[in-house]
């Protein structure tokens, strides 16, 4: 980015960083220094070829090759073959939209269903569905709101999202994780860890963007599209996606704004959004104002910013709450904390007669300043206690379900839930709550088998066999932050 962004998305020429040399925290953001985007003034009539086979890889060059440039003629992409691995690549048990369909009985006559989308789509005539409303617990109580397209909806937006990916992912900052090719909530994590351990982070700012997928502004998301995207159809696609409205006990209600989440497309959608609201100002700001050093991760609407100085974070802050109002969108107050962390924190802290560092969350783990054995600072990252209580519920209850099957069946499905939460928590340092977890599963698990019987009494000797024979044993899935972190960015960039 070497502009400064307005209000309006685009960019004015800006003046060089303060800092001298490398820009500071691409290293931990696995990519070089950040070049130019699509927020800049813009050439038009680029097309993107004829051949549907290998023109997307030629759009992929044009994007990255030429920053300014727009692509007039994508939907031609959109093919039998793309809609075909869109189908496949959905979930077939997930819930059904509003038309009821599901993904075996649309496939029952694939090909016939797929050439009647393409022709509805190419010639103008299709038409999208109002999502179905659903709501999904949240850890803390509260209910979050979810979008359910109808199959055909889900197969298509799968299908353009693919091709705008090609141009997208040419212009993302390396910060940005959230729901990109061959990037993971764990890739955000390592680029967060190593910012911390390897840069001069003292002070985090942990915030939330209120109610983002609900306050996206449609008209601003369009305006940030095209920057890019041209094509006028598939501009209106995007635009009845965002305008189908929701159905929720059977009444229909208009969509203002936002996108819904649980849609195919809206993980795209917010983060182009981000992008320009977001992503480039961000890094534009550390190096047009920031006196020390600045490290950004960002994974869909979640972001930790850490900061050298203090004054630079609370600056940032103030500069943020504005930014954001521009766009529609605003920081919830009791979710945004300015913290002093790293690996000075406790010493500074403790030297003031303060008390130890706070910690903050980040994808469902809790970070926290610690030290090793030999009085080194350690980043710990622990699971969220309200997380594993929620996990452990939901065990509990489907156990009550399950309690009349067979001791195998029960097995086989406990160890898939212990595995699955293992293949995500697992991480070096989180031993203690990966004990705890697997120990209150077989708890559960013994008091569920209890109560088959009144007469039965089950010892926790044989608990303990069966939960070895089905239960897969405590270990660590996960390497050291650095280690992966360096292995994935070393010689290329993940990005470009």
């Amino acid at each position: 980015m070497n502009g400064r962004g307005k209000s309006d998305g685009s960019v004015v020429p800006a003046k060089p960083p303060n800092n001298t040399g490398r820009p500071v925290a691409e290293v931990v953001e696995g990519r070089g220094p950040a070049e130019g985007n699509a927020a800049s003034k813009t050439r038009a009539g680029h097309r993107a070829g004829q051949d549907a086979s290998s023109a997307l890889d030629r759009v992929r060059r044009r994007a990255m090759e030429d920053e300014e440039a727009r692509f007039s003629a994508l939907l031609h992409h959109v093919d039998l073959d793309r809609l075909r691995a869109a189908y496949r690549a959905l979930n077939p048990r997930a819930a059904t939209g509003t038309d009821g369909v599901t993904w075996v009985t649309y496939g029952q006559d694939l090909e016939s269903n797929l050439q009647r989308l393409l022709g509805r789509v190419h010639r103008g005539g299709y038409r999208a569905k109002p999502a179905r409303r659903a709501w999904i617990p949240k850890s803390d109580g509260r209910q979050r709101p979810l979008g359910i397209a109808a199959l055909e909806d889900k197969i298509l937006q799968r299908a353009v999202v693919e091709v705008l990916n090609g141009i997208y992912e040419a212009d993302f900052l390396g910060f940005s994780y959230g729901f990109r090719p061959r990037r993971s909530a764990h890739d955000a994590l390592d680029a967060l860890a190593v910012g911390i351990y390897d840069r001069k982070v003292n002070w985090v700012l942990d915030a939330d963007i209120r109610d983002f997928f609900s306050s996206l502004d449609h008209g601003w998301l369009m305006r940030f599209c095209e920057h890019r995207v041209t094509d006028r159809r598939v501009l209106r696609l995007i635009q009845k996606w965002l305008r189908a409205g929701v159905v929720e006990n059977g009444a229909w209600s208009a969509t203002e704004g936002g996108t819904a989440q649980g849609a195919s497309a809206s993980p795209l959608l917010a983060n182009v959004y981000l992008h320009y609201v977001f992503d480039l100002w961000a890094h534009q700001w550390r190096r047009r104002h920031a006196d020390g050093e600045v490290i950004i991760v960002r994974y869909a609407d979640d972001y930790i910013v850490g900061f050298q100085h203090q004054r630079d974070a609370q600056r940032f802050l103030a500069d943020l709450r504005g930014r954001l109002a521009q766009f529609g969108l605003e920081l919830a107050a009791e979710k945004t904390r300015l913290i002093e962390f790293g690996r000075f924190a406790a010493h500074n802290r403790r030297s003031r007669g303060q008390a130890k560092p706070e910690t903050f969350d980040f994808l469902g783990f809790k970070h926290i300043c610690s030290k090793t054995r030999n009085g080194r600072f350690m980043l710990k990252r622990i699971t969220i206690g309200a997380r594993m209580q929620a996990k452990l519920r939901e065990t509990k209850d489907e156990l009550r379900r399950r309690r009349h099957h067979s001791i195998p069946d029960q097995g086989r499905w406990l160890g898939s839930v212990v595995r699955g939460h293992m293949a995500y928590y697992a991480v070096p340092g989180n031993a203690d709550a990966i004990i705890a977890f697997h120990d209150q599963v077989t708890r559960h698990w013994h008091k569920s088998l209890k109560k088959r019987s009144q007469r039965h009494n089950l010892p926790w000797t044989r608990m303990r066999r069966i939960a070895e024979r089905w239960l897969p044993p405590v270990q660590r899935m996960h390497p050291f932050p650095n280690a992966r972190f360096y292995a994935n960015t070393q010689g290329r960039s993940p990005v470009r």
